[in-house]
């Protein structure tokens, strides 16, 4: 038999059972398989990750497993089609005397779904509800090009189903999933925006979002099992949903991406929208990083999660530029000083305009970092949501004129081994540490969060 038979077959099978024909990453995975080879030879082939192609053929297995009514893998797909194929064409020579071709409708039969739950394509509607999401101007958005691309590549070819967005205030996660849904909206049917910066119980947010999106779903009765609504709605459609600021839900003064007692179904929502097969993308927004927002198993739950880094030095100069500063020759010196952090250059710029009469130089000739109140209040806010064990931690750190290593911290610090170790992993969680590889392992405050510690024990 030959390859086109088995991908029409294949296909007819994937559409009866989901309703979407064979991609081409599915199509180049069957046709590998069917030619011996491997995960990874099959993607290096298409230029895609192993990991990739081993979460593509896991559910193409899990497709075929439900719609012909047995287990198939990797290992057997080949021996399974071929045993069928014999069978069709025993059963039509003892019926009809002839021989058809394996990709005929004969087969179709070993299908377990009737043909009335095929799901027939309609005519794409588009729900948006961005009413609280920032309005973007393109002429304004700088730099960010891999990021948007390492956001399609996730979303549209890898499906991921959880996607959070990371770093810390300011550094431009909000601004570039916008910019994102932007250049992006009509490949959903649905997108919805939502802050959790007023934090809603999870009943209130479900019972929000199904409102919304049964829209398109006259017929839609809001019940007691909104979950099975819920996810029932993200396989029917291609919904993106935005959570943005989900770090409200977790506890201040406690290790990083703890929830609260009162919001842990969050939690629950989270894991489940990463388990549950479905054709939908939760972003979440947050300056702290929760386990959920790591892939334990990436074979079988896609999480993908973008950690954003300061602008590059072309961006950096540009929102420079906008104040109409002067001294040219200092730009790329004030862009690192202030890490590419958008908003943090915003801030400066002002204060240079403001104070120096747009003259850089007189700003760099202070020697000192100007920690402005604006940047002084999101390090406020940090600082307030971090445990006791990382204030500890940052203070004997900001003391030090060199990076420190763990044993450092043992003999600087009245704390545990264990204590140590979890609170440096918290701190990299809330974005606030840098880990240095070398021989042994060190670590270090960004310059502007360690002035502002210096700051605030001259104060305390």
């Amino acid at each position: 038999m030959t390859i086109t038979e088995v991908l029409q077959f294949a296909d007819r099978l994937v559409f009866a059972h989901r309703g979407k024909h064979l991609d081409d990453i599915q199509e180049t995975v069957i046709k590998g398989v069917w030619q011996g080879k491997t995960y990874e030879n099959i993607a290096e082939e298409c230029n895609r990750s192993e990991s990739r192609i081993r979460d593509v053929g896991y559910l193409l297995w899990k497709t075929f497993s439900e719609s012909l009514g047995e287990d198939i893998n990797k290992s057997n797909f080949c021996s399974t089609i071929e045993r069928l194929q014999t069978e069709a064409k025993s059963r039509q020579n003892i019926c009809v005397g002839t021989n058809h071709n394996f990709g005929s409708q004969t087969l179709y039969q070993y299908q377990k779904y009737p043909q009335d739950y095929q799901i027939k394509d309609t005519v794409k509607t588009t729900f948006q509800d961005l009413s609280i999401a920032p309005t973007i101007n393109p002429a304004y958005f700088y730099g960010r090009t891999q990021e948007l691309e390492i956001l399609s590549e996730y979303i549209f070819h890898q499906k991921t189903r959880l996607m959070p967005v990371l770093g810390l205030s300011g550094i431009g996660k909000t601004t570039l999933v916008k910019r994102f849904i932007d250049l992006n909206i009509q490949k959903f049917d649905v997108v919805i925006w939502r802050n959790l910066k007023l934090v809603k119980s999870i009943n209130y947010l479900m019972t929000d979002l199904l409102k919304k999106i049964s829209i398109l779903n006259q017929n839609l009765l809001i019940s007691d099992e909104q979950f099975t609504q819920f996810f029932d709605l993200l396989s029917r459609q291609k919904c993106l949903i935005v959570l943005d600021d989900v770090h409200n839900i977790f506890v201040s003064g406690k290790f990083a991406g703890q929830y609260q007692t009162q919001h842990t179904e969050y939690q629950n929502l989270f894991q489940a929208i990463a388990q549950t097969e479905h054709q939908s993308c939760l972003i979440l927004i947050s300056q702290e990083k929760a386990q959920e927002m790591t892939a334990l198993d990436r074979e079988l739950y896609p999480i993908q999660c973008l950690e954003l880094e300061g602008l590059d030095n072309s961006a950096g100069l540009k929102i420079i530029q906008e104040y109409k500063l002067q001294d040219i020759e200092y730009w790329l010196n004030l862009n690192n000083m202030y890490l590419g952090n958008p908003l943090y250059l915003q801030y400066i710029s002002t204060l240079i305009k403001d104070i120096f009469q747009y003259l850089v130089s007189q700003l760099i000739a202070e020697g000192n970092l100007i920690i402005t109140e604006e940047m002084k209040l999101l390090f406020d806010t940090s600082y307030q949501r971090m445990s006791d064990v990382e204030k500890q931690i940052v203070l004997k750190i900001s003391q030090c004129d060199e990076n420190v290593s763990i044993e450092d911290l043992k003999k600087s610090c009245s704390l545990s081994f264990i204590d140590i170790i979890n609170g440096l992993q918290s701190l990299k969680r809330r974005y606030l540490l840098n880990q240095i590889k070398t021989n042994n392992t060190l670590f270090s405050l960004s310059s502007l969060f360690k002035e502002y510690i210096k700051n605030f024990q001259m104060q305390n």
